[in-house]
């Protein structure tokens, strides 16, 4: 039997950031999703509520990639009061051509974190204008941070605010996000005056009732939501959806289920029919993105499976080549 790697967060941080190649495989997922037989299963979560938890699992096999990901993902947002990190977990990637157990990814979220930022990348990459200057982020978490970062790979960021229902939290925020990324990064009371200059909005929270609404959003900007991974989070107004935004997805059968648009739908404001361009389809370009600078285009991003598995396969082969290297050097 073969040996099974374990690698633990340290070595997969080593190998692997949020940089243009991390943009790179989550982007050829998307790609990979619209022209290959994907085979992705729904998600699987469980919710603890009393515990104000979930545990997530995602898996999916792309045809010709010889590692597939399982990933299981608990998400416990009461955590930081107990000075435990709100979520964390692990990979197992495993053999496609011998099903047998390769490695165990013990990332505690960090992959994860890394793809999902990635994602919010690409959906701005192809959907926000090219000559977007000024991002506005809604959320003071670990991801409203990696979104931002993230946007400078694929946009010349010059500027952003960031607001947070505790205003604390959105000054700390942005002042360590100044420091880091060398721009001017405000923190702001409240939405209207976070998105009132901003030419791409990201929403990264676990909020249950919209924060953006219709008329905090101008002409020219795009939305990109990432909050809303199961069926009770709600960070955008579905009046957006509705008769303001270019919508767009990742996966158009799981935003029925549990993204913004399933909100838009309950409330009878979207035909459930309609088939809207999943992101993966502007990237092989089999489906229009923005049509001109002045729309307003959003991407409702949920997670998807083949991220997983895209985002697992390249740190296990980044660790496999440092070992090799590493092992002829020596």
């Amino acid at each position: 039997m073969a040996d099974i790697r374990i690698l633990t967060e340290a070595e997969l941080r080593s190998q692997i950031q949020l940089d243009l190649a991390a943009v790179e495989c989550v982007e050829n997922a998307y790609h990979a999703l619209a022209t290959k037989s994907v085979i992705m299963p729904p998600i699987m979560r469980l919710d603890i509520v009393e515990n104000n938890g979930e545990i997530d699992v995602k898996t999916a096999y792309i045809p010709g990639v010889d590692s597939l990901a399982i990933k299981i993902s608990p998400g416990f947002f009461d955590n930081p009061s107990l000075g435990l990190p709100s979520v964390n977990g692990l990979m197992v990637l495993f053999s496609t051509r011998t099903g047998m157990v390769e490695a165990l990814l013990l990332d505690n979220g960090y992959l994860t974190d890394i793809r999902t930022a990635a994602a919010g990348a690409v959906a701005s990459k192809y959907l926000a204008r090219a000559d977007s200057r000024n991002a506005a982020i809604l959320g003071a978490g670990m991801q409203a941070g990696l979104q931002l970062e993230a946007l400078t790979l694929v946009r010349d960021i010059s500027s952003a605010t960031i607001w947070a229902r505790d205003f604390g939290k959105a000054q700390a925020k942005a002042e360590d996000l100044s420091k880091r990324l060398g721009f001017e990064v405000t923190a702001c009371a409240n939405v209207s005056v976070a998105t009132a200059e901003a030419d791409i909005i990201v929403t990264a929270t676990t909020s249950t009732q919209p924060i953006l609404m219709a008329e905090h959003i101008r002409a020219g900007q795009h939305i990109t939501a990432m909050g809303s991974d199961s069926e009770h989070k709600n960070e955008i107004d579905p009046a957006i959806i509705a008769d303001k935004a270019q919508y767009f997805c990742d996966r158009l059968s799981q935003v029925r289920l549990l993204g913004e648009l399933h909100h838009a739908i309950d409330k009878q404001l979207v035909d459930p029919a309609i088939e809207f361009p999943e992101l993966g389809q502007v990237i092989a370009q089999q489906m229009a993105g923005r049509a001109n600078s002045d729309d307003i285009t959003l991407c409702d991003l949920t997670g998807t499976g083949i991220q997983d598995t895209a985002i697992a396969t390249l740190a296990y082969q980044m660790c496999q080549q440092h070992q090799a290297g590493t092992n002829f050097a020596t």
